[in-house]
């Protein structure tokens, strides 16, 4: 049995049964609802023939053509999807909701699945969703903190305690430096990036406060969404007084094991804003072998950078968080305790 569904329908059944994108590669790996699997009805090739055809000779050259090119994959297409759905019932999507995902649901009924729900409007319909989602009143507090002051270590502890995180940085695949892609894997898209976060937010409850970590509209090449960003700007900070010398050590802890070509290549794109004389140092003192004089100059760069940052703020928006309280444990304590305070 064929149904449609709308995209909470869609969303909502795919805690029970498997779902399949049934767009191309290029188009999945672009963005995609989390948690769905790739099961392409064409290949990147085919999409852009059949595409160029349909716009050049019509709607049934390009059928046809689909046809040819699917006909001896649709047995294995069948195949993958019992995989999936070994219980009979699966979620199918294309773009927007049209030719490939209705094919392939008619596809897979006749070949004796129980039930196949198609996301009606496709995955159009639900980026427009997720898109409107992040204009939605959210209860936001921010950690902040210069560079090599633990933030995610301590957002992460809180988390433990109970409290609702939301780590940008992990989404992302970047910890927000020029050193942030050493050790990660490559980034998503501004738009894969938009899903997952919507999806985590869809974890989580409203009427509680959530906490993320401060960052720039950009981490890496990933932008936040402007909505969520600016409530990230309006939300109240709690911001980690800790000494330099401290964060250097971590800073050393965390990169000074990544190769030396790698550490000058990220120091080699902060160049500019370093100035010729300081980025000419930190390279002489990485040749040496002294992470932590590089940690110090990198440093200063960022401190000035964030400070700008947070000049931007309201003022009584932002919570001193005391170096005497540097343990993490004992920080995400003291950060806990205000969370109930109101959201200004």
């Amino acid at each position: 049995m064929m149904r449609l569904v709308d995209v909470s329908g869609f969303v909502a059944a795919l805690n029970e049964v498997p779902g399949i994108d049934v767009r191309s590669p290029v188009e999945y790996c672009h963005g995609h609802i989390p948690g769905v699997h790739s099961l392409p009805l064409f290949s990147d090739e085919d999409r852009a023939v059949v595409g160029t055809l349909y716009k050049h000779e019509g709607r049934d050259a390009a059928v046809h053509e689909g046809l040819r090119r699917v006909g001896p994959r649709l047995a294995d297409i069948v195949l993958a999807a019992r995989d999936l759905a070994p219980l009979g019932r699966i979620a199918v999507h294309c773009w927007r909701g049209g030719e490939r995902s209705r094919s392939v649901a008619w596809l897979l009924d006749k070949a004796g699945l129980q039930e196949v729900l198609v996301l009606r409007g496709g995955y159009k319909a639900f980026r427009h969703q997720v898109l409107q989602h992040f204009d939605l009143p959210l209860d936001l507090r921010v950690l902040g903190g210069y560079t090599g002051s633990g933030k995610t270590e301590v957002l992460h502890q809180l988390r433990g305690t109970g409290a609702q995180v939301i780590d940008l940085e992990a989404l992302a695949n970047h910890k927000g430096s020029s050193f942030g892609a050493l050790g990660e894997l490559p980034q998503p898209s501004s738009e894969h990036f938009e899903n997952m976060l919507w999806h985590a937010l869809q974890q989580l409850d409203p009427t509680r406060p959530v906490w993320v970590e401060d960052e720039s509209l950009m981490i890496g090449r990933v932008r936040i969404p402007a909505p969520f960003f600016e409530r990230m700007r309006n939300a109240p900070m709690f911001f980690l007084e800790i000494p330099i010398e401290k964060r250097a050590d971590r800073l050393v802890a965390h990169y000074g094991h990544f190769l030396k070509n790698e550490l000058a290549e990220a120091i080699r794109r902060i160049a500019r804003r370093l100035g010729p004389q300081h980025c000419k140092a930190a390279l002489e003192a990485l040749d040496l072998g002294d992470m932590r004089t590089v940690a110090l100059i990198t440093l200063r760069y960022y401190d000035k950078a964030y400070a700008r940052g947070s000049a931007l703020r309201k003022a009584g928006s932002v919570t001193h968080v005391p170096a005497r309280s540097a343990d993490i444990r004992t920080l995400a304590a003291h950060i806990r305790s205000h969370e109930r305070s109101p959201s200004r």
